[in-house]
């Protein structure tokens, strides 16, 4: 069974930063995908940021591009996602993911969510 452990949520004001990590087993770091996803009050998860696991590319939602950045440390097992500019909208619980390729249809993964709160 995948385990994947969020961390770094919290409260941060309009036009703030805050950088979340997940952290996966070795198998999981080296072999999947690995991605975030958020889900606002009365809205549908989505996608925000993955990085592909035969290459390390990343992919972005638009909303996300130039803004955040996801990477990985290897010698941590983690994914973080760098989340700079941040505005009320994106007030949400944000969950890692994995699975073989990023944007699937159905993930495969999920981590238990982090809350990340923009309010002034």
């Amino acid at each position: 069974q995948v385990q994947l452990v969020e961390s770094g949520g919290g409260l941060v004001q309009p036009g703030g930063s805050l950088r979340l990590s997940c952290a996966a087993s070795a198998f999981v770091f080296d072999n999947y995908a690995l991605g975030w996803f958020r889900q606002a009050p009365g809205k549908k998860r989505e996608g925000v940021a993955c990085i592909n696991s035969s290459d390390g590319s990343p992919y972005y939602s638009d909303s996300a591009k130039g803004r955040f950045t996801i990477s990985k440390d290897n010698d941590k097992n983690t994914v973080d996602l760098q989340m700079n500019g941040l505005n009320a909208e994106e007030t949400a619980v944000y969950y890692c993911a994995s699975d073989v390729i990023c944007w699937p249809r159905d993930v495969s993964s999920w981590g238990q969510g982090t809350q990340v709160t923009v309010s002034s």
